[in-house]
């Protein structure tokens, strides 16, 4: 990546995390020096000189930069690993005020809540499938099923969830698409049972990188589900997951998966499966 890029993306990810572009870029140019004047700022970072001093008032209001009252006054950054940490408390303050804020708000619906159990919804995009994915499997008290269809879906996030799933006594199985996302299931999970798939149409490989195929399957107590497919080549920027979500033991699409566990994919063959 050039130098204009990582400039680019330092500047994009600063606004994405609260910063205002000229903040973000006054800060990027601090970083790159040892110190510098308004103009120096201005400059390097191309913002306004007259535009920099109200930049800076607010990086040094966050604690990202110190200011030497001299004449004219020199500006410094504070050091990367103390401004990614302060940004991160700052971050994380921010969700928990949210997430504080948004349970006390008064509720807008006029009905009553009905029963969930037999509803189905859908999610689009895998950071949203993904979370769906983390909730129940951080909510199961007995047993995990997954099935894995494409390797993409295996992260250190993921394996790391299972793994204090299976330390609390939750039973994991995972089973898999074909041997090589098995082999990529063993060496970033280091829980529960893997084996390949017994069913034969979850085996069929997309004829195009158009067509759809199954991306994960998860059925957690026996009466939740996430169920997914991705259309494209993930991890590939085309690649688009959509899933399904459901709950309750009497919904008719988490009986639907509870048979196809039952009857199918947690029947593998003794010489696949492997007890850890």
């Amino acid at each position: 990546m050039s130098g204009d890029s990582n400039k680019a993306r330092a500047v994009g990810l600063l606004q994405e995390l609260g910063l205002k572009e000229y903040e973000a870029k006054s800060f990027v140019a601090l970083t790159r020096r040892e110190s510098g004047t308004a103009r120096e700022i201005s400059d390097t970072s191309e913002v306004p000189r007259t535009r920099v001093y109200d930049a800076i008032g607010v990086l040094e209001s966050k604690g990202l930069v110190e200011t030497q009252h001299t004449n004219p006054q020199v500006f410094r950054a504070v050091p990367i690993e103390e401004a990614v940490e302060t940004l991160k408390r700052e971050y994380v303050d921010r969700t928990a005020s949210l997430h504080s804020v948004l349970n006390r708000l008064d509720s807008a619906d006029d009905t009553e809540r009905t029963d969930s159990t037999n509803e189905v919804w859908a999610l689009s995009g895998t950071q949203a499938i993904t979370s769906r994915t983390a909730q129940l499997i951080e909510e199961a008290t007995d047993e995990v099923f997954l099935f894995v269809g494409h390797e993409a879906v295996v992260t250190d996030r993921l394996a790391r969830q299972l793994q204090s799933a299976h330390d609390r006594d939750v039973e994991v199985s995972i089973s898999t698409v074909d041997e090589s996302v098995e082999t990529r299931v063993q060496r970033a999970v280091a829980c529960g049972r893997v084996f390949v798939s017994s069913l034969d149409w979850v085996d069929d490989p997309p004829m195009s990188d158009g067509d759809t195929q199954i991306s994960r399957l998860m059925l957690a107590d026996r009466e939740a589900i996430v169920v997914s497919s991705i259309t494209g080549s993930a991890p590939h920027e085309r690649a688009h997951e959509r899933g399904v979500v459901g709950r309750g033991v009497d919904n008719g699409v988490v009986a639907i998966v509870r048979r196809l566990v039952a009857s199918g994919l947690l029947a593998p063959d003794a010489a696949s499966d492997r007890d850890r």
